[in-house]
Order: C-alpha cells, then structure tokens, then sequence
C-alpha cells in the first residue's frame, strides 16, 4: 500500500506528459506516480515509461473509465489525481495532499476558479460552463464546492473505494463532487494556479457536447440523491400546469352552469393524478435513499477497517493515522 499515489490520466499528452512527471517528483518527491494511457496515439506511454513511472493502460475510451480503473487497482493512503496536461502547477500539491493525511479531508478540490482560471482560458464558454455547473450544483445540494469540473484533486482511500464510478466521460468530476455532497464528506477547497495548455497541446474536451453530458449527469444525480425534491417539484409543475388549463373550464361552468371542455377537464384530471402519483413516487424512493445513506456508512466502517489492515504492514515510518 502507497502512502501517496499520483494518478494522471492521459490520451495524446505527449507534448506535456514528461514535464507533468518532473513536476510531481520535485513536489512530492516520497509519491509513486501512475501514468494511465487512455489509447493515446502518440508518443505518451513512450514518454511515461522513459521515465520510469509506473505506467498502466485503460483500453475503454473516457477519462470516467480510466477514473475507474485506477481506484479499483490502487491501494493508498492518500491519492492525488491531475490531468497530464500540464494546466496545474504543483507548488499546491503537498498542502492537498496534507489536508488528506492530516486533517481527515475525504476529499481536497484544486480549486482554478478563484485564481486565473478565466484570464488564461481562451474558450469563453468553458468559462460559462464552469459558473454554470458551480452555481447549480451549490443550489441545489446546498453545498459550498468552489470548482466543480477540477480535474486536480486529492482523495483519501475511503472515498477511493466507496465512491461507485458510473461516468464514462469527463462528467466524471460532476459525479466525484455531488457524490461528496451527497454523503457528507469533508470536502476542502484549495485555491491553485491555472494556465492555458500550452502551444501545439489540444483539449480533448467537446464544449457542447461533453457540456450537455455534464448537466445531464448533475440532473441525473438530482433525480437519484433528492428524489422527493425533484419528483414533488415535477408533480407541483403538472398540478400548476393542470390548474391553468382547469380556470377557463371553471368560469364557464360558474357564467353557464355548463361543462363546455369536457377534454380539457378530463386532461386536467389526468395530469393531477399524475402530479400526486409523482409525489408519492418521490416520498417512496427518499425513503430508499435514505437507506442508501445507511448502507454507506456502514460501507464506510468497513472500508476504514480495512485500510487500517492494510497499514499495518506499512514501514512504522510510512504509516499515517487518519
């Protein structure tokens, strides 16, 4: 078992991947780094394995399936996870990787936004992307995560293995974040420098499409964590939506003392049974949410059980008490 493990994900970073390398060893000099290639069709996994990381592949394209991939075959005390592009400068990496090993954090957000994210970004609407997801996602989980869509970030190993992976894309970090705030983690901000990729490097990030992935999965994720909430707010909908259509019914029956819409009033009726049916639906599956809530903590005991396990065949001077 690592005591840090740096993990990076990479498709077709070799213009960057080796200074990504370099970087993590000046900072964190003690960490095992993993280079995950991702079916790069250039000289990445050459580069990776030049410099003698340890170098592993995921064949199933997205960076949500390498995420998977990674958790699943690592054994660490703490994890730092940053993309290998050479976007995030190092010099925040040891206070996150400090606030997992010392202060309990499950997980340690590299937070762009509050720095010189929108002045090096040169795609405006990455910039309105990121506002977007950090505004609805603080609204509707009540929570107070500075970047959602970081792909710098610290994990301690209880999160690493009881956090169920199901983004295949770069909705990944969406499903990372609620997945904290649903839960009750501890989730730290750390504020980090931000720069642009640098000449001849390219995104592999599609602004639309990968855009509309990510408010999916945010709504998704609604709909599965505060099921009352979203099915009472779409049966409140149907209700008002039904009471309109229901008013020049009902002033016709009060000036004629006629029903003179029988199909209006008929669909009417349907569509409140359908706004309380969604209701009730949503009173149901909180209830199985909130066992889901108790199964995790227990979940959660047994996996700080067996991390405990694990350290104890740990050198004395490796081993770190969470």
């Amino acid at each position: 078992m690592d005591k840090i493990a740096v993990l990076i994900p990479c498709y077709n970073e070799e213009k960057t991947i080796g200074k990504v390398i370099q970087d993590v060893r000046e900072a964190l000099p003690e960490a095992v780094i993993y280079v995950y290639d991702n079916n790069s069709t250039d000289r990445t996994a050459q580069i990776a394995e030049e410099a003698g990381v340890m170098l592993r592949h995921e064949y199933k394209q997205g960076k949500g399936n390498v995420v998977r991939r990674m958790f699943r075959e690592i054994d660490a005390v703490c994890y730092l996870m940053i993309d290998g592009d050479d976007t995030y400068p190092l010099d925040c990496a040891r206070q996150m990787v400090d606030l997992v090993l010392c202060h309990n954090a499950d997980m340690v957000v590299g937070d762009r936004l509050s720095s010189t994210y929108f002045t090096e970004n040169k795609r405006p609407f990455h910039n309105f992307g990121n506002s977007l997801m950090r505004t609805g996602i603080n609204t509707l989980f009540h929570s107070d995560i500075k970047d959602i869509m970081t792909g710098y970030r610290a994990f301690g190993y209880e999160f690493v293995k009881t956090f169920p992976v199901f983004s295949q894309g770069f909705e990944i970090e969406t499903e990372m974040t609620i997945h904290a705030v649903n839960y009750n983690m501890q989730v730290d901000n750390v504020v980090v420098n931000f720069r642009d990729r640098p000449e001849g490097s390219q995104s592999k990030l599609n602004t639309y499409r990968d855009g509309i992935k990510v408010i999916h999965k945010m709504i998704q994720l609604y709909k599965n964590y505060k099921p009352l909430r979203f099915f009472g707010l779409l049966g409140l909908l149907m209700i008002f939506a039904a009471a309109v259509f229901f008013l020049p019914v009902l002033v016709d029956y009060l000036e004629t003392g006629l029903v003179l819409r029988f199909p209006t009033l008929i669909v009417c009726g349907f569509i409140v049974m359908a706004g309380l049916l969604s209701f009730f639906s949503g009173m149901i599956l909180e209830v199985m949410a909130a066992k889901d809530r108790r199964d995790y903590e227990y979940r959660l005991k047994c996996v700080g059980r067996d991390m405990r396990q694990l350290m104890a065949g740990m050198p004395e001077a490796e081993r770190v008490v969470r």
